[in-house]
């Protein structure tokens, strides 16, 4: 454990040093990983995004403690632009047209097979709760095609639970495979 003079270094110390994003990526793995999953919708892709983000964290510039969770989210955010390269002019779902060998629950999946663009726009501004304007200039494109793919996001969400709605009152068989809207929301919250 640490000594009484290593505790008091840190709380005097303002700014995050490696120790500080190893532990948040030590403590917070399931939910950064989903936030890589949910982006790149892959798990291979996921893993690299994320120790990629563990990588950028720790050799970054100064960041202030406080600020270093949210650091760490934006780091994984910001890789898995440069890995997946979103652009409002994709209309392609995800490029293997799977979740991988690995199964995810239903309400992942159902944001995991999002068009590309759609689905970062999704993650970072309804999961991650980035304003229209912060996901405009991560994702280097106007305003107002990140509003346009947040609605068609959530029309296609919508459409998805309406569907297993239908599925699920023909046939009782079919349990839990809807993506209600409150339920994709906090999909991050709960890993």
């Amino acid at each position: 454990m640490f000594s009484a003079k290593q505790s008091a270094i840190q709380l005097t110390r303002p700014y995050a040093v490696t120790a500080d994003f190893c532990k948040i990526f030590e403590n917070d793995m399931n939910r950064l990983y989903l936030l890589a999953y949910l982006l790149t919708a892959e798990h291979a892709m996921a893993e690299e995004c994320f120790v990629r983000g563990l990588e950028d964290s720790t050799g970054s510039n100064r960041v202030f403690r406080g600020w270093a969770e949210s650091w760490a989210r934006r780091t994984v955010i910001h890789n898995a632009i440069q890995m997946v390269r979103p652009r409002p002019a994709d209309g392609d779902t995800v490029r293997s047209h799977g979740c991988g060998p690995l199964s995810v629950p239903a309400p992942i999946a159902a944001v995991a097979v999002l068009p590309i663009f759609e689905r970062f726009v999704f993650v970072m501004s309804v999961l991650e709760r980035h304003s229209l304007q912060e996901c405009s200039l991560l994702l280097g494109c106007r305003r107002e095609e990140v509003a346009a793919a947040r609605i068609r996001a959530l029309q296609q969400l919508g459409q998805t639970a309406e569907g297993a709605s239908l599925n699920e009152s023909s046939t009782s068989s079919v349990r839990g495979s809807a993506l209600p809207i409150e339920a994709a929301t906090h999909l991050a919250a709960s890993a």
